[in-house]
């Protein structure tokens, strides 16, 4: 059974070990997407104080409920059901909804997630400035976390077997000025125009003449992926009245 491209984790010593990249405590209140089988939820509930299961599948979640004392096991899409307050997540997440559930989770406030992604992904989160793999995630990544790839998880962890690697990431949430929605929404303007230079593209973006003025010119004149995160923070922080 697979769903939204989730592949089970089968391997309890990867399980233990993103328990520990997790630094869990008895007070924790962890965050799990797509629990599937409940293999890696286990190890967290010996570990933590409460967790939180996101299933989208009515005989998964069915099963994982009453397993654990501490486990509420929520029934609904994680793109959509209201998502419970925790100070860390830690989840396998299924493939087919990598991206728009990063994006989720990373306007929620946490203190710690350590995440399974597809190797590829993982390593678009941590692509370097001025590469071709650096982009609105890696920007939005950069600016609001601290992100490591920690450990690159061979397919045979995993059934079904995927067809790639995959990789466990930890995010160390930072304190930012801005507003984290904001950004993403910065980021994503910019790099909607990807090929242009800065100003143009925050003229697309609605930015004004005498706003654009105002701006570091030497930026201006770059094209968004030459931008660091805080480079871009810097210019949304200076112009965010202009996209409300």
């Amino acid at each position: 059974m697979r769903q939204k491209g989730q592949h089970f984790l089968v391997d309890r010593a990867i399980a233990e070990r993103i328990s520990q990249y997790a630094k869990l405590k008895g007070d924790d209140d962890v965050l799990e997407i797509g629990p599937g089988t409940g293999s890696l939820t286990g190890v967290l509930a010996s570990r933590a104080a409460r967790i939180f299961a996101v299933e989208v599948d009515p005989r998964l979640a069915a099963d994982l409920r009453g397993r654990f004392s501490n486990v509420q096991v929520i029934e609904g899409d994680a793109l959509q059901v209201e998502l419970p307050e925790c100070n860390k997540i830690v989840s396998n997440l299924p493939y087919q909804i990598s991206s728009k559930i990063t994006y989720r989770l990373l306007s929620m406030p946490f203190d710690l997630a350590v995440l399974m992604f597809q190797r590829e992904f993982a390593e678009r989160m941590i692509a370097p400035v001025g590469s071709r793999e650096y982009g609105r995630l890696g920007m939005s990544v950069g600016y609001l976390c601290d992100a490591k790839v920690l450990e690159i998880v061979p397919r045979s962890a995993f059934r079904p077997m995927p067809e790639v690697e995959s990789a466990i990431v930890r995010l160390k949430r930072r304190q930012v000025e801005l507003e984290p929605k904001a950004f993403m929404r910065f980021a994503e303007g910019l790099f909607r125009n990807r090929r242009k230079k800065v100003k143009k593209s925050l003229a697309a973006m609605g930015c004004s003449r005498e706003a654009l003025a105002g701006l570091d010119s030497l930026l201006l004149e770059r094209r968004p992926e030459e931008l660091t995160p805080m480079e871009a923070a810097g210019l949304a922080a200076s112009i965010l009245s202009a996209f409300h």
